[in-house]
């Protein structure tokens, strides 16, 4: 066959991968002028090894990703350092990544409620059933089982850090099971960065004759007499026995707008989120305990979701010297956020810098990048598994595999691989003739 795979983020990188070992002629198309998406990585003069754009990581559990890692002869590239992640509470930051922090954590009192934790974690972490979970809301869910103590002190200030006043309370329990019951506390990376991987994917791909055109948008795709799909790209038109789209819902409803109004309309009802994030390179380091991942509840007053200090997890020598931060947030794409630029957002988060060091000043930043995307959060709903658009679509020969289908488990690297391996085969399954 030939075909078209729309994205080169690793979920379509992964699919042109599998589609190209069983003998098909495949092109990836990418909009922007390189491959990875969302896990695409930067490098600065100075620096040995790329940064993500978008705070990422892989957990040790990770097992689509990491199986395909090992299919490339490239396991040894792994790294697992051991970060140490926070909680904030009272003005201090506990650490909260192993079960003896968990019980020393002063946030939860010493009595019922660290029980009613344990034994929660523990249920959502053994259970299968997470289809029984999803008539509930998380709210709802944990208030009943956790009491309103753990779930107001642990849970609840993530999810609405996460998604929001707006959604925070229609969020359902299946989303906050897949995350429990599927990562764990060991975190990894990619020697070199994940734009290494995904440089080193790249040169495999072409090496088994894949084509990668960047810079070249898809502009519409159209189904033909002769049975094929049409795909329109600035200046050219091309046509292919199948075509997979691994892009947001609302960019497939504009590039198939024939596709039938019921099935359009499940795409356009799925909610998400958009993500800033600024990445600082500071002369100095921010955490002299070594702290990773600082959990910030909105309700403190910070600005952002998620303070990341990249340098306490992998070494400042590989990036010059620099100490590197993400502030990060999920915002929907009407937030005041999307419309500042760098330097109106560095002034914004700057104070909440220093009320994790005082010591910091404007002086402190040698550099600093910022990063939008309007799509980066599903947002799943209850029953939301009834909602989850199919990956054959009504379009003979289109197909679509996005981290809005990857439910119940959340957006990531690892459930890109899955879902687009899953539509490989239903694609190689359904193959013309």
């Amino acid at each position: 066959m030939r075909v078209a795979v729309i994205g080169a983020g690793i979920g379509g990188m992964a699919a042109a991968y599998d589609l190209s070992r069983q003998g098909h002629e495949v092109t990836v198309f990418e909009s922007s002028d390189h491959v990875g998406g969302l896990a695409s990585g930067f490098k600065d003069e100075g620096w040995d090894w790329s940064v993500e754009k978008f705070y990422h990581h892989w957990f040790t559990s990770d097992e689509h990703m990491m199986g395909l890692i090992n299919e490339l002869g490239l396991s040894d590239q792994v790294v697992i350092p051991k970060p140490v992640t926070v909680m904030y509470y009272k003005g201090k930051f506990y650490p909260f990544d192993s079960i003896p922090a968990a019980a020393m954590y002063p946030g939860l009192g010493w009595g019922i409620n660290k029980i009613r934790f344990g034994l929660v974690a523990l249920f959502l972490r053994v259970t299968k059933n997470w289809q029984a979970l999803e008539k509930y809301t998380i709210d709802e869910w944990m208030r009943k089982w956790a009491g309103n103590k753990v779930y107001e002190e642990m849970w609840e200030p993530m999810v609405i850090g996460k998604f929001g006043e707006t959604y925070a309370r229609q969020v359902t329990m299946a989303w906050l099971w897949a995350r429990l019951h599927a990562r764990t506390t060991r975190l990894a990376t990619f020697r070199g960065g994940f734009q290494a991987f995904c440089d080193l994917f790249t040169a495999r791909l072409r090496a088994l004759g894949v084509e990668i055109a960047l810079s070249t948008p898809v502009n519409r795709i159209s189904s033909r007499e002769n049975g094929l799909l049409e795909i329109s790209t600035g200046g050219e038109n091309r046509e292919y026995d199948q075509v997979l789209v691994t892009t947001s819902p609302a960019l497939l409803s504009k590039l198939a707008p024939q596709l039938p109004e019921d099935y359009l309309k499940g795409l356009l009802s799925l909610k998400s989120l958009g993500a800033v994030v600024m990445t600082v390179a500071l002369k100095h380091r921010l955490s002299e305990k070594g702290y990773y991942w600082f959990n910030l509840p909105k309700n403190a007053g910070f600005p952002f979701l998620a303070l990341v200090e990249h340098t306490n997890y992998l070494k400042p020598e590989y990036f010059g010297g620099d100490h590197i931060i993400y502030m990060g947030d999920y915002l929907p794409a009407d937030h005041e956020y999307f419309q500042m630029d760098k330097e109106e957002l560095l002034d914004k988060f700057l104070p909440a810098l220093q009320r994790i060091n005082p010591d910091v000043t404007r002086d402190w930043v040698r550099k600093s990048w910022l990063f939008k995307a309007n799509y980066a959060q599903p947002v799943p709903l209850i029953n939301h598994s009834r909602n989850i658009p199919a990956i054959q679509t009504p379009v003979k020969g289109l197909y679509f595999a996005s981290m809005s289908q990857v439910y119940p488990w959340d957006r990531g690297t690892n459930f890109a691989v899955e879902i687009a391996r899953r539509a490989v085969r239903l694609m190689l399954q359904n193959r013309p003739g």
